[in-house]
C-alpha cells in the first residue's frame, strides 16, 4: 500500500475508534487554550488541567495574565515545569494578543508565530481548534505513531508536519490529530504498544520490525 493509502485507512480507523474528539486541555475561552498549551511544553495534559482549574479562576481575563506579576504567576505554575520560561512568555504572549492583535487570537502561521513561546505545534493547535482551519499537531504521540505506520521517516516535528500535510485531507487533518493522541495514549504507546488490540497492527511498520 502507499503512504497516502495507509493514511487514508487511518483516518478511517482512528474515526470509527473515537467517532468524536475534543483537545485534551481544558479550556473555556480561545487564549486559554492558548496558555494551556504553553503550559503543556514538557508536561502531560493531565497536569496542565489540574493547573489551569485555578489559574483561570485566579486570571479570568486575558488583561489579568498581561498584568499579572511575574513572580506570582510563577508561583502558580510551578509544578509544570519550566515555570519561569513559561510564565514570562505567557506574560508576553498576553500583551501582544492585546495590544498587536486587539485581544483576539491571530489566525494565521505568521502573526501566531510572532507571540512569545509559541511554536509551530501550537499554532497549529490554535488554528485548528479556535479557527478550525486544517492543521497538523506535530506532538510525540502524532510523530511517533506517523513513523510506526510508515507515513515519514524524521522526528523533527516540522518535517513530519510538511510530510503529512501531503496524505492527510485538510478537512480531517486537526481531528485527526486529536484521535491520534488519544490513540497514543490507549493504544500505541511508546512503551509496551497493545499491539494486540490495535486497528492498524497489520499497516504498522513497527509491528513488522519486531516480527523480524
Amino acid at each position: 500500500m502507499t503512504k497516502r493509502e495507509i493514511a487514508e485507512v487511518a483516518v478511517a480507523k482512528l474515526e470509527e475508534l473515537y467517532p468524536s474528539v475534543e483537545c485534551s486541555l481544558i479550556y473555556s475561552e480561545p487564549y486559554e487554550l492558548m496558555i494551556a498549551a504553553r503550559l503543556s511544553a514538557q508536561c502531560t495534559d493531565a497536569r496542565v488541567n489540574i493547573i489551569t482549574a485555578d489559574l483561570f479562576k485566579k486570571y479570568p481575563t486575558l488583561e489579568a495574565f498581561a498584568n499579572a506579576n511575574l513572580g506570582e504567576l510563577e508561583n502558580d505554575i510551578r509544578s509544570c515545569g519550566f515555570y519561569r520560561t513559561k510564565a514570562k512568555s505567557i506574560k508576553e504572549m498576553s500583551q501582544q494578543v492585546l495590544n498587536n492583535f486587539g485581544g483576539e487570537i491571530p489566525n494565521t502561521m505568521e502573526d501566531l508565530l510572532t507571540l512569545s513561546g509559541i511554536g509551530r505545534k501550537t499554532a497549529n493547535l490554535l488554528m485548528g481548534d479556535i479557527w478550525g482551519q486544517p492543521a497538523i499537531v506535530a506532538d510525540t504521540h502524532f510523530i511517533r505513531i506517523t513513523g510506526r505506520l510508515g507515513l515519514t521517516k524524521d522526528t523533527d516535528p516540522h518535517k513530519v508536519e510538511k510530510d503529512l500535510v501531503k496524505l492527510i485531507p485538510p478537512e480531517k487533518s486537526s481531528d485527526f490529530c486529536h484521535r491520534i493522541v488519544q490513540f497514543g495514549r490507549d493504544v500505541c504507546r511508546a512503551r509496551n504498544p497493545a499491539c494486540g488490540e490495535c486497528p492498524l497492527y497489520e499497516y504498522c511498520k513497527y509491528h513488522q520490525k519486531q516480527k523480524a
